[in-house]
């Protein structure tokens, strides 16, 4: 997950930053280090994407038309 990706899914599932951030269990202040671009423990990433999983994002990998994200088909 990127910085871009993570910003485009916060947008899709309406989480603000502080709302992200609780759901990772980490500070608002390390979502943001992400969004900037700043490189994170992969343990912090894996949080973040974790918790934007859980709230209905499928992150999609890059594929020659660039990674992105979509919110999850819901049955």
């Amino acid at each position: 997950m990127n910085a871009t990706q993570c910003k485009m899914a916060r947008a899709a599932t309406g989480l603000g930053v502080r709302d992200l951030a609780k759901l990772a269990s980490i500070s608002p202040d390390t979502v943001a280090r992400l969004e900037r671009g700043e490189e994170l423990r992969p343990a912090t990433v894996e949080a973040i994407r974790t918790a934007l999983e859980a709230a209905g994002v499928e992150f999609i990998p890059e594929n020659g038309g660039g990674a992105g994200v979509r919110l999850k088909m819901r049955n």
